[in-house]
Parts: structure tokens; C-alpha cells; sequence
């Protein structure tokens, strides 16, 4: 009797553990889903801080994207900004901003939970800068040349990758 009762209490903690693990890991594999319309401006810091200087967002070339649901979403914010105040080698190497909310990687490279400067780079590839303005990854960027109409900033999935674009340019964001 004792050890059915053991038994018992092993299967159900053994339950909990598969229920809680299945729980965490579900919002990891999430299918992403692009923010649109209300949800994107909900999300989207209206000034972004680099180098010393706020400068305004360009909301109409923002994107983000969301992997889960509820209090266990988790999202990457993009945009670029009005860098006219900045000097000319700021301005030269930083377009915009990229906000993750939690640790990604970028081109197969990591990146910790952060706000970020970026800049897409003529000889492909993606630069991503601490606020300070500091280079801490680079990433090489893939040119799409079968996109029909290039944006600034766009953020599309791609049977279940994510590419974030800079004009033909991208580079694949996945959660870690």
C-alpha cells in the first residue's frame, strides 16, 4: 500500500513537472506573429536615447514582432529615427533602434535582453551598438532580391523565420 502511494505521488509530481515544462517552453517555440496596427504603436517607444542625444521615432517605418501570448510574450521592437541632430559619423553607422525583450540571437549571433542602436551596412551586414554607441555584434546580412518593395524597416516571417529588413538586406532574429 505504502509503495503504491509512492508510486502515485511520483506520477503526479512527474505530471506537474511535464505540465510546467511544456508551459515554459511553449512560449520559446511560439509561432511569431508580426504586430500590427494598435498592438505595433502600443509597443513602440515614441523617442529612442544613443550616444548622448533622444531623437524621435519614424513610427511609420517601426516593426515588431511577438513569439507567445499573455505575461510569457516575448517581442523584438525596430524602428528607425530622426538622426538629423546627430553628428555625421552617428548618423553614418546608426539608423534606428532594436529593443528585445529577451535574449535573441541575430544572424546566428547572441544578444542579451537590451535596447540597442543598428545600422545595416553597405557591405552586408547587420551592426548592433549599446547605447553608448559602442559595436557589440555583427552579423552578415542576406540581400533578398526577390522582395517586391522595399521598406526601411521591416520585420517578415518566412516559413517560420524571422527576417528583420532594411531595404533588401536581412538578417534572421530567433529566440533563444
Amino acid at each position: 500500500m505504502l509503495r503504491l502511494k509512492a508510486l502515485i505521488r511520483w506520477a503526479m509530481v512527474m505530471s506537474f513537472v511535464a505540465a510546467a515544462a511544456f508551459v515554459a517552453l511553449s512560449s520559446v517555440f511560439a509561432t511569431p506573429a508580426v504586430l500590427e496596427g494598435a498592438a505595433l504603436a502600443h509597443v513602440v517607444p515614441t523617442s529612442f536615447y544613443f550616444e548622448g542625444q533622444s531623437a524621435p521615432t519614424q513610427t511609420r517605418n517601426t516593426a515588431a514582432v511577438q513569439w507567445g501570448a499573455g505575461k510569457d510574450a516575448r517581442l523584438v521592437i525596430v524602428g528607425m529615427v530622426d538622426t538629423s541632430g546627430y553628428s555625421s559619423d552617428v548618423r553614418a553607422k546608426y539608423q534606428g533602434f532594436f529593443i528585445a525583450d529577451s535574449p535573441v540571437s541575430v544572424g546566428g549571433k547572441e544578444l542579451g535582453t537590451g535596447a540597442y542602436g543598428f545600422g545595416f551596412t553597405e557591405d552586408g551586414h547587420l551592426n548592433i551598438f549599446d547605447i553608448g554607441g559602442r559595436q557589440i555584434l555583427s552579423a552578415p546580412a542576406t540581400k533578398d532580391t526577390k522582395i517586391q518593395r522595399p521598406r526601411p524597416i521591416l520585420i517578415r516571417v518566412d516559413s517560420g523565420e524571422v527576417r528583420f529588413y532594411s531595404g533588401r538586406d536581412y538578417a534572421v532574429i530567433n529566440t533563444r
